[in-house]
């Protein structure tokens, strides 16, 4: 799912957990994790957001983000886990094992 600025709080605040993904097109690792990212989302049922930095630089700053990829758990709106750069689908499941 892209989120953009109009709809990140509310896409965010309405799920219990949200799994967000800042990248940005020019990002290699990004790429990389990307599909990883969107294995993860059809095996566990888990909905991952997307923000494009460069489009929505806002939300970045917001979310304090100063390196990608960075994907940040959000439990009820509020972000509880920060992972930063791009990782091997196993390492990226034992980070996010709590909310999968």
């Amino acid at each position: 799912m892209i989120l953009t600025e109009e709809s990140f709080n509310q896409e965010v605040a309405s799920k219990n957990i949200m799994i967000v993904d800042f990248w940005a097109e020019w990002c290699g690792p990004c790429k990389r994790l990307a599909p990883i990212l969107d294995e993860i989302s059809s095996e566990y049922s888990i909905e991952i957001g997307k923000v494009n930095i460069d489009d929505y630089p806002e939300l970045a700053s917001k979310y304090n983000i100063s390196s990608i990829p960075a994907v940040v758990v959000f439990e009820n709106g509020i972000p509880v886990k920060n992972i930063i750069g791009a990782q091997p689908k196993h390492k990226m499941v034992q980070e996010l094992e709590g909310w999968l």
